[in-house]
């Protein structure tokens, strides 16, 4: 028998299958992975370069590609079961690893999966306030000059973040934000060239290109090794999608079936997203040199032309009310929907209530849903307003999300779906893979820790 998402129920929108009405397409794919891809992490990239040099750098970049779509393309064969083409559909990551791991390893996947989602809301926090917060000194620069005290706390603008946030957050679902994540994605390009333009111009200017094969130098050994390793981090942070990539897959329409659209967006989205990767990490590096700022559009290498650095800001700020809401819309569907099972009487729960306000159509508002993602979006405020360090909380992030979630459970779920003995050739090529990635999420987790540790302490 089908299984049906939990709020499919409550939404009214199912096909005879009982499964929500899915049209997605290829391109509608391609516009949700870039958005949940191009976030905060593409402006560490070019101090990450910086941390590993002119050939580490830009090496670790290409090589978080290539694993981010093996992981993609294991995981997406793991949506239907136990055919990848015929079989019943597992409409969310934690579904997938049910059906095919069993219940203990569901909780812990549960567990990593919802921390991760929780802590990246917790950066697009901290991001878009730091871009708000930017736009302002910016402009402060301009009008008196670059060696002005142009300084500004950041609270406000998580404040200003979370209250959009609470009122974004009232979209049912993922097959109601199809429009957002076009509008996220167009802003992610914006911004990206707007970096990656503004890297060469400053290339251009300075007559040569800075930085050196070993990247930034520190005062010991040790710390090198704590700055490269965070730099790792930030770059694991950057990349992979694993941890949301079923419930995009979940809106695709059939035929064609949903893995090979999946594989196709993937290899496009991941394409597109390496070459803006490498232009603004390398540039940005080749730059400022070994005065990388920690992110590339707020740490004010630029500061002319200043509308064009609040531009790619304001930019920033766009596409991550979607980005945020591309990583919490699955978290705010398994509690609601955990919650519509455990009290199927409870009206709180369950009831939606109509209200008609002039000029748009009517609103359906479910009180549990209105009070339960308000609590959500309060929360990740607070904590980055606690803990409002870009670069550390990046790294802490990538390296807890990076093995388990991208590389381990599509490894062992793809095992399961091919049937893959033991000691086979393929068998020993994916254990092999799936190793190394845990030694660099290690290092990128040690790394992000220290940092984490040092600036708060500092």
């Amino acid at each position: 028998m089908a299984v049906q998402h939990p709020l499919e129920l409550a939404n009214g929108c199912c096909d005879d299958d009982g499964h929500s009405l899915r049209t997605g397409t290829l391109w509608s794919c391609v516009a949700h992975i870039i958005t949940a891809v191009i976030g905060s992490g593409v402006l560490s990239l070019a101090w990450s370069t910086a941390q590993l040099g002119w050939i580490a750098g830009p090496v670790s970049l290409l090589c978080f590609a290539i694993v981010t779509y093996v992981s993609a393309f294991l995981l997406s064969d793991c949506y239907r079961s136990p055919d990848p083409i015929t079989g019943t559909r597992n409409y969310s990551y934690m579904h997938a690893v049910r059906v095919n791991l069993g219940k203990t390893q569901t909780w812990f996947c549960g567990l990593l999966q919802y921390v991760s989602m929780y802590g990246t809301g917790i950066a697009y926090v901290i991001t878009t306030s730091t871009s708000m917060r930017a736009i302002q000194r910016s402009n402060c620069y301009h009008r008196e000059g670059h060696k002005a005290s142009c300084e500004y706390g950041d609270a406000i603008y998580m404040l200003l973040f979370g209250a959009v946030q609470i009122l974004v957050s009232q979209i049912p679902d993922f097959h109601n934000m199809e429009w957002l994540s076009v509008i996220a994605a167009i802003m992610s390009f914006t911004y990206s060239f707007i970096g990656f333009g503004l890297g060469v111009a400053q290339v251009i200017e300075n007559g040569t290109i800075k930085g050196s094969i070993a990247g930034v130098s520190a005062a010991t050994t040790a710390n090198k090794l704590w700055l490269a390793f965070e730099a790792l981090g930030d770059i694991a942070f950057a990349y992979p999608y694993s941890i949301i990539l079923l419930e995009i897959q979940d809106t695709l329409k059939s035929p064609p079936p949903e893995n090979k659209t999946m594989k196709k967006a993937s290899m496009i989205s991941i394409f597109i997203t390496t070459f803006f990767y490498l232009c603004c990490g390398c540039f940005g590096y080749a730059a400022f040199g070994n005065n990388t700022p920690g992110n590339l559009l707020t740490g004010f290498g630029f500061f002319e032309p200043y509308w064009l650095v609040d531009l790619a800001n304001a930019c920033v700020v766009l596409h991550l009310v979607g980005g945020y809401q591309i990583y919490s819309q699955p978290v705010f569907a398994f509690v609601e929907g955990w919650f519509s099972r455990k009290f199927p009487s409870s009206g709180f729960v369950n009831n939606f209530h109509s209200f008609k306000l002039p000029l748009i159509r009517p609103l359906h508002i479910n009180l549990f849903r209105l009070c339960f993602r308000t609590v959500y979006v309060a929360s990740t405020t607070a904590v980055a307003m606690a803990f409002p360090y870009f670069n550390q909380v990046l790294g802490v992030l990538g390296a807890l999300n990076f093995w388990p979630l991208a590389i381990y459970f599509p490894v062992e779920m793809y095992f399961v779906q091919k049937k893959i003995g033991a000691w086979t050739r393929k068998w020993i090529v994916l254990r092999t893979f799936s190793f190394a990635c845990l030694l660099i999420t290690i290092a990128g987790l040690l790394g992000s820790i220290e940092g984490l540790i040092s600036a708060k302490l500092g």
